[in-house]
């Protein structure tokens, strides 16, 4: 079966553009006008991932990002905003919320595809599995799971692909711009501020005092550096 992608555009010629380079890309299309629906569909046939217009009738794409981010079966499942917003805050707050790409209109559609495209690789699981286990932390990539103090941590793709690489480096310091490069790829609307906002998400999940890190430590004028306690190694 094709891969489904479910977007939320009231923009008629613009969910039609959409949809039909979608599935000329091989991708199945469920549009919807409001998000009225759109939860409720979901649990019923998860899509592979969620593109959202931020601005629509009956709600907004960002409280339905908050929605989905919240509910224990479709947390998991990429979004990508695709939006007229294009301030950088309006993207920082996307990206905060749980967005995996923030596209702004007006788009190409190659670009958009090759977005899609590249979110939906992020989930791909390794052809070598390993688990990283250290003090209460547990990061299992081949399930793309985080455990920390015994309870399953929900993430993104994005936020989980960016602790495992960390998490496999220990030591080492890495600047924002490698860490693009290693964890985003391509991805041209990720800035040096868009990865201080995933560490920041990632520091509240692994860290018991997020504002004093254990773990990810930020190395001033250099970039991050993930230190595993030296009883654990």
């Amino acid at each position: 079966m094709n891969q489904i992608v479910f977007v939320l555009e009231d923009d008629t010629d613009i969910s039609r553009l959409v949809q039909h380079h979608l599935e000329a890309a091989g991708f199945a299309a469920r549009v919807y006008a409001s998000p009225a629906n759109i939860l409720g569909d979901a649990e019923r046939q998860t899509p592979a991932l969620f593109l959202l217009d931020i601005m629509v009738p009956g709600g907004d794409g960002l409280d339905l990002c908050r929605r989905l981010r919240s509910h224990p079966g479709l947390s998991t499942v990429p979004i990508i905003f695709l939006t007229a917003r294009a301030g950088e805050n309006d993207r920082v707050l996307g990206l905060e919320l749980g967005a995996d790409d923030y596209i702004t209109k007006p788009f190409a559609p190659r670009e958009l595809l090759a977005r899609v495209k590249a979110v939906l690789r992020r989930f791909e699981r390794p052809t070598t599995p390993t688990v990283i286990q250290f003090e209460e932390v547990v990061i299992d990539a081949g399930a793309m799971q985080l455990k920390v103090r015994g309870e399953l941590t929900t993430t993104t793709a994005t936020e989980f692909r960016l602790l495992d690489y960390l998490a496999r480096h220990p030591g080492r310091v890495f600047s924002r711009d490698h860490l693009l490069d290693a964890v985003w790829g391509d991805a041209r609307f990720v800035t040096p501020r868009s990865v201080d906002v995933y560490v920041r998400r990632i520091r509240e999940k692994i860290e018991t005092d997020p504002e004093n890190p254990r773990y990810l430590k930020t190395v001033r004028g250099a970039g991050y550096r993930f230190e595993v306690p030296r009883a654990a190694q």
